[in-house]
Order: C-alpha cells, then sequence, then structure tokens
C-alpha cells in the first residue's frame, strides 16, 4: 500500500486537445485511463491505493450527459476529501471557432449534437463546463497552440524535477537479420576489420575484452569513433530541441556480434558521461549461439 498517489483530472472541451495531453502524461509515466466513468472514480482509487504499484495517474474525463456532468461533481468532492490523494485538474479549451474548424478537420459529430450542427453541442458543452472550469487548478486555451507547443506547455507544469524525458537508446544488429524498423540513427560498420575471420574471437562477442580491444585498436575503427560521436554531440541536441523523447540509434555490422556490439558499448559510456540516460542493447548478439542450441 502506497501513502500518497497523485492523480491528474484531464478534461473540458470536446476537441480541444485531451489525446494530446493522455499522450504527455504518458511520457512523464504516469499511468493513464481514457473515458472513465466518474462514478467509478472513488473505487478504482481504492483499487490502486491497495495495489501500491502506481503512484502517478492521470484521468481523461469527458463530458456526455447532465448525468455525467454531475457524476464528476460528486467524484471531485469524493476525492477532495480523500487525504491520501493529491489531485490536480487540467481544464483545456479552445474558441469556437477552432473548435469547429477541427471538427470539420475530422468529420466527426459533436458529442453533445450527433444529430445537429457543431456549434449547438460546442455552446452547450461550454455552459454545463462553467463550474467544472472554475475547479480546475490549471486552464489552457489551445486555439493558437500547435500539439507540440502544448505538450510542452503540460510537460513545463506537471513533470517533476528529477524526472528525466529525453533519452537515447542505442541497439547493434546485424544487417543479415534485418534493420531494426525504429531506428532514428542507423550506421553502417561492416566498412572496419572484421573479428569474425580470427578463429581464436570468433565465437566471442563484442562485449569480450579481446573483441572488444581488437576492434578499437583498429585505425579506421578511431577515426569512426570521432566523427560519429561529433555528428552525435551536434544532432542529439536539436531532437531534444524538437520535442522528441527518445532516439533510437542503430549500429549494425554483418552478424550483429562484433563490430556493431563493441561499438555500441564504447558509444553509450560516451553519451552516459556526456550526461544523457542511455540504454545499450544487442539485438542480435546471440542469435548464431541460439541456432546452434536449437540444432
Amino acid at each position: 500500500m502506497v501513502d500518497s498517489l497523485q492523480l491528474v483530472i484531464i478534461t473540458g472541451m470536446s476537441g480541444a486537445g485531451k489525446t494530446v495531453a493522455m499522450q504527455s502524461f504518458e511520457d512523464m509515466g504516469y499511468y493513464c485511463v481514457d473515458n472513465m466513468p466518474p462514478n467509478l472514480l472513488p473505487k478504482f482509487w481504492e483499487l490502486v491505493r491497495e495495489s501500491g504499484k502506481m503512484t502517478k495517474i492521470a484521468l481523461v474525463m469527458d463530458l456526455r450527459t447532465r448525468d455525467f456532468f454531475n457524476e464528476i461533481k460528486s467524484s471531485l468532492e469524493t476525492l477532495e476529501n480523500t487525504s491520501f490523494i493529491t489531485t490536480k485538474m487540467l481544464f483545456l479549451e479552445a474558441d469556437e471557432t477552432e473548435l469547429v474548424s477541427r471538427y470539420k478537420e475530422t468529420r466527426r459529430s459533436h458529442p453533445l449534437a450527433p444529430k445537429g450542427r457543431v456549434t449547438e453541442g460546442i455552446r452547450r458543452e461550454r455552459e454545463l463546463l462553467t463550474e467544472i472550469k472554475s475547479r480546475a487548478q490549471l486552464v489552457i486555451d489551445t486555439t493558437n497552440l500547435t500539439p507540440r507547443q502544448l505538450r510542452e506547455q503540460i510537460i513545463k507544469e506537471f513533470a517533476a524535477a528529477e524526472t528525466t524525458m529525453f533519452h537515447v537508446e542505442i541497439v547493434s544488429f546485424g544487417f543479415k537479420y534485418g534493420l531494426p524498423i525504429d531506428a532514428d540513427i542507423a550506421m553502417d560498420v561492416r566498412f572496419l576489420p572484421n573479428p569474425h575471420y580470427i578463429d581464436e574471437l570468433r565465437p566471442l562477442t563484442g562485449q569480450d575484452e579481446p573483441v572488444y580491444d581488437y576492434v578499437m585498436q583498429q585505425p579506421e575503427t578511431e577515426t569512426f569513433y570521432r566523427k560519429f560521436v561529433d555528428l552525435l554531440d551536434y544532432c542529439l541536441p536539436g531532437y531534444k530541441r524538437e520535442g522528441k523523447n527518445n532516439v533510437t540509434i542503430a549500429i549494425g555490422c554483418t552478424g550483429g556480434k562484433h563490430r556493431s556490439v563493441a561499438l555500441a558499448e564504447r558509444i553509450g559510456r560516451k553519451l552516459e558521461s556526456d550526461g544523457y540516460p542511455v540504454r545499450v542493447s544487442h539485438r542480435d548478439k546471440d542469435k548464431v549461439k541460439e541456432s546452434v542450441k536449437r540444432s
């Protein structure tokens, strides 16, 4: 059982950006639930408290009917009297012209006017949400915001100081098994001398010292390493400025066992020393061993 739970309720005008908001909280490590029925909220939080596995939760709650509106008010009053929950409400709004434009783009009807004009649903929803809006700790007008700008504002307001949003994934791979489809940067190091052709090194991997030393002692390797690190020093801050929360760097050789593994390890240590959170993985390092075992 946990002593304290952080709850963020995301609500507001339909079409004002609640989906972008939910994705932003997911990036900050929140457990997110979309369209939680308000009358289930107190029971949901009791179950969360008993499990002790989640401490940060964001719930998207949409207005659908007058009864739904009354349920939201009742649930909020219950939560405000619950000592173990710290509750904050984020209310998203936009002006009528912008909301109509967004509905026209998606060709959706408004939930409060499924067979009528979009403007009728917007005006009715705005009226019903007046009291809910007054309860919100943060109101964001998304009329002139891009999705990226909304995400940045939410992160600025809600991300904890210790939260690290941007991180780097480094994966070694073998071209014979295919290129990783999630790579942002892919580098081919098959031009480097190959330890596979040295009998005593062939059974080892780039994580073993003899192979690592062999790869790094090649003049071509040192030249490549310096140039590639210079490229990363230039690119990674740009990815971060553009709002990416992670970058995947794929380094490939023929089988993904020797050269790419050694370089992934070295580059990972370098980026860690530069202050980036880094995770290094080796997709194909053991595939030959696995095939031998199966045979």
